[in-house]
């Protein structure tokens, strides 16, 4: 749902931030619809495409899950201490570069 954000995109867009073909993509927001969490709506800017935007729910779902991140990272900054834990996580940004990693299972196969 973070691959969306609170604006919308198109499947094509989330299968790009994501790293999968668009039609994965698409298959995971039929799900999401079916669940209630996403809509598609039409796009404003072309006729013929849909953008898939959160619904209260989705929105709702993505606030729940900051939270959660916040508190775990706050569990790892007392573990590790803040300083360690802001070299982790430069260390991990330069390990993902800035493309990220790709989370379709082919991509693993394709190193």
């Amino acid at each position: 749902m973070q691959a969306i954000g609170t604006a919308g995109a198109s499947a094509s867009e989330i299968g790009r931030r994501l790293g999968v073909s668009k039609q994965a993509a698409g298959k995971t927001v039929d799900r999401l619809e079916q669940l209630g969490y996403v809509r598609r709506e039409a796009d404003p800017s072309d006729a013929r495409a849909k953008t898939v935007v959160l619904t209260d729910r989705g929105l709702d779902c993505l606030r729940r899950s900051a939270a959660i991140f916040d508190e775990l990272r706050g569990r790892w900054g007392r573990t590790l201490g803040s300083e360690r834990l802001r070299q982790l996580e430069a260390d991990l940004r330069t390990v993902a570069g800035a493309e990220g990693f790709r989370l379709d299972a082919q991509a693993w196969f394709d190193r």
